[in-house]
C-alpha cells in the first residue's frame, strides 16, 4: 500500500514534468494503472481522496415498524412472508423484500406461516386427508 506522502510526490513530479507516466511508475514502484487513475483523478477533482467505501446501512424497517409488524402477525398469524411485506407497504409507503421482513420477524420472536396453500395441498397432513389417500391407494 502506497503512503499518502508517496501519492503528494508522485503527483508532484508528474506537476514537476519529472518524467512520463511510465517512468513515475518505475521510479515510485508503482504500476503504471495506479498513476493513471491518480493523475485523472486529480485532473478531475484537484485533490486526491481516497474513495468512500462500505459503510453502514440504515435499517429499511426502523425500530418504531416493528410494533406494527407484531400487530399485523397478532391480528392473523398464518400470513406469509410475501403478504406480510404487502401489508406493510400499504400502511407504511416503505417497501421490503421477504428476506428483510423475515429478519424483522425473527427479531420479534415471532412465528410465520412456512407453506402456501397449494404446497399444503400437495403433502395433506390432516388425519383425515391421510386416511382417505391410505384408502385410495392401498395395494390389497
Amino acid at each position: 500500500m502506497i503512503q499518502p506522502q508517496a501519492i503528494d510526490r508522485v503527483i508532484m513530479a508528474w506537476e514537476a514534468k519529472e518524467g512520463s507516466q511510465r517512468q513515475l511508475a518505475q521510479r515510485f514502484k508503482v504500476s503504471l494503472s495506479f498513476v493513471r487513475k491518480l493523475l485523472r483523478q486529480y485532473r478531475t477533482n484537484g485533490q486526491v481522496e481516497a474513495k468512500r467505501r462500505g459503510g453502514y446501512q440504515k435499517p429499511t424497517i426502523i425500530n418504531e415498524h416493528l410494533s406494527l409488524i407484531q400487530s399485523l402477525v397478532e391480528e392473523k398469524n398464518d400470513l406469509l412472508l410475501r403478504e406480510l411485506c404487502d401489508r406493510y407497504t400499504e400502511r407504511t409507503g416503505i417497501s421490503v423484500s421477504i428476506t428483510t421482513m423475515h429478519r424483522a420477524v425473527e427479531k420479534l420472536g415471532l412465528g410465520v406461516k412456512k407453506k402456501s396453500l397449494c404446497q399444503r395441498a400437495r403433502y395433506p397432513t390432516s388425519p383425515r386427508v391421510k386416511a382417505r389417500l391410505s384408502l385410495l391407494f392401498r395395494s390389497d
